[in-house]
C-alpha cells in the first residue's frame, strides 16, 4: 500500500479548520476514492493511481506544487495511513524508504495523537521517540495506559488493519470560502475563487464528469454603503464539459476582468450549475483524432470572456435537409448541441452561395459560363413550412421545394443546381453552389 497525508497545519497545537480539511479532501478525490480525513490530515491511498498520473515521482511532484494553496503544511508518504500523518507532523517526507519499523522508531513521541495524554508519564519513564515507548512491555502499557494508544502504535506500525470513514462526493457541489482579508477589486477575487476551482475540478474528476456552467458568488462586508447590494455573482459558461483548473481560471480571470464591486468583499462561494458525464481522453500510443479540435474550442472561449459572447461566433451544423440552414452561429461559449446530423446520399457541395443565383437560359437548357450537362438528379427537397423568417416589419415562412442537379460546367467544373416549383415562373434555374 502507498498512501499519502496532507497535513493541514504544521503546529499541532494548532485546531484544524473542519471546512479546510472537506475542502482538500474534495480535491484529494481526483487522485482515489479511498480518501478520508484523520485527525488534522487528508490520507489519500495512491497505490492503484500511480500509473494513471504517470507514476510516483509524477504524482509526487504535482501533489507537492498544488497543495500549499490550500494551506497544506507538510506531506508525506507511507505504507499505511497514520505513519503517514506521522510522518508528515516530523516533517519527513519519505517514509517508504527502508525499513517501516526503524522509520518510526526515530519520530518523536507526540507524532501520534493517541500518545499525547500520557506525554508527561512516558517522558517520565525516560521516553522520548516512539521507538523509546514501543520497547516497553506490552502488558504494562496496556494496563496503565488507554487500549487507543497500544492501538494506534500497532496501526502505525502495520500490525493492526485500520478501518477509515471514507469521504463521499456530494451530488452537487457547493462550496464557500473566508478570505484571508477583504477585497477591494473583483480580479482580486481570482485568489482564492482558484482554491474553489481546484476543488471544484477534484469533485468533478471523482464523479467522471465536467462542467458547463458554474457561478462565482461575493458576500460584501456588513459595513459596506448603504444602497449597495449584501452581495453579487458571476456565471461562466463552456461549450463544452470541462474540468481543467487553468482553463476555467483563466475564463474567470477574464470575466472578473470586466466586474466591479459595490463593497469590499469577505466571502466567496462557487457552485457548479450544469454537470455532464465527461469521455476520457485517450490514453493510447496513437493520438485520439477525435480531440483534436479542442484547443480551438478553449481559445475561443477565452477571447469571448474577454470581448463579450456575442462577438466570438461558431458555425454550428443542425438537423435540416435545407442546405441553407443546417448551419447557424451561435455564441461560442454556448454549450454545443447533441444532435447528429443525418448526412445524404446526394452529393454535397463544397461551397454555397449566401443567395443562389439566377442562370440565364438557351432554350430549356440553364447556362453558366456554357451550357450546362446534367450528371446526376434530381434530388427533390421540400419543406420548412415551421420556418419563419422575419425582414422588417414582414413575416413569411422559407418554405422551399426543389429539385437539385449536379451539373458540369465547360469552364467552372462541377455545380450545384436546382429547379424551382413555386414560384411563379416554373422554368427557372438557379447556381446554388460548387464543388472543389
Amino acid at each position: 500500500m502507498l498512501w499519502v497525508a496532507l497535513l493541514t497545519r504544521s503546529d499541532p497545537s494548532t485546531p484544524s479548520d473542519d471546512d479546510k480539511l472537506r475542502g482538500l479532501s474534495m480535491y484529494a478525490l481526483q487522485f482515489s476514492p479511498r480518501t478520508a480525513i484523520v485527525e488534522d490530515a487528508v490520507v489519500v491511498e495512491v497505490e492503484a493511481s500511480t500509473r494513471l498520473f504517470g507514476g510516483r515521482r509524477a504524482l509526487r511532484d504535482r501533489i507537492v506544487a498544488e497543495v500549499p494553496e490550500f494551506g497544506v503544511g507538510n506531506v508525506a508518504w507511507a505504507p499505511n495511513s497514520l505513519a503517514a500523518v506521522a510522518f508528515a507532523r516530523a516533517g519527513r517526507e519519505n517514509g517508504i524508504r527502508g525499513p517501516l519499523t526503524s522509520a518510526l522508531d526515530a519520530l518523536p513521541m507526540d507524532t501520534l495523537v493517541a500518545v499525547r495524554p500520557h506525554l508527561t508519564t512516558l517522558s517520565q519513564l525516560g521516553c522520548k521517540t516512539l521507538g523509546d515507548m514501543r520497547a516497553l512491555p506490552r502488558g504494562g502499557i496496556s494496563r496503565r495506559f488507554d487500549k487507543q494508544l497500544l492501538t494506534a502504535l500497532d496501526q502505525a506500525y502495520g500490525l493492526r488493519p485500520e478501518a477509515h470513514e471514507w469521504v463521499d462526493a456530494p451530488q452537487t457541489f457547493r462550496m464557500r470560502l473566508e478570505l484571508m482579508s477583504r477585497v477591494d477589486n473583483a480580479p482580486a477575487l481570482l485568489f482564492g475563487a482558484r482554491r474553489l476551482l481546484m476543488q471544484l475540478c477534484g469533485w468533478l474528476a471523482a464523479r467522471h464528469a465536467g462542467t458547463t456552467a458554474f457561478v462565482l458568488r461575493w458576500m460584501h462586508d456588513a459595513m459596506r454603503p448603504r444602497g449597495s447590494d449584501a452581495g453579487g455573482e458571476l456565471t461562466v459558461r463552456t461549450a463544452a464539459p470541462m474540468r481543467d483548473v487553468d482553463h476555467l481560471s483563466r475564463l474567470l480571470a477574464e470575466n472578473l476582468a470586466k466586474v466591479e464591486l459595490q463593497a469590499p468583499a469577505g466571502d466567496i462561494e462557487l457552485e457548479a450549475l450544469d454537470v455532464h458525464s465527461l469521455e476520457e481522453n485517450s490514453k493510447s500510443l496513437l493520438p485520439d483524432a477525435a480531440h483534436q479540435g479542442e484547443s480551438l474550442t478553449l481559445v475561443l472561449e477565452r477571447i469571448a470572456a474577454r470581448l463579450g459572447p456575442q462577438k466570438v461566433l461558431r458555425p454550428v451544423v443542425v438537423e435540416d435537409h435545407r442546405l441553407e440552414w443546417q448551419t447557424h452561429w451561435q455564441p461560442a461559449p454556448e454549450a454545443l448541441p447533441k444532435k447528429r446530423v443525418r448526412r445524404s446520399r446526394f452529393p454535397q457541395p463544397s461551397f454555397i452561395l449566401a443567395k443562389p443565383l439566377r442562370l440565364a437560359m438557351r432554350g430549356d437548357k440553364p447556362m453558366y459560363q456554357g451550357v450546362l450537362q446534367m450528371l446526376t438528379g434530381p434530388h427533390r427537397i421540400e419543406g420548412g413550412w415551421w420556418h419563419r423568417v422575419r425582414e422588417g416589419d414582414d413575416e413569411s415562412t422559407a418554405v422551399v421545394v426543389r429539385d437539385y442537379w449536379v451539373a458540369q460546367s465547360p469552364h467552372c467544373g462541377v455545380l450545384w443546381i436546382f429547379h424551382e416549383h413555386l414560384g411563379r415562373d416554373q422554368t427557372a434555374w438557379y447556381l446554388h453552389g460548387a464543388f472543389a
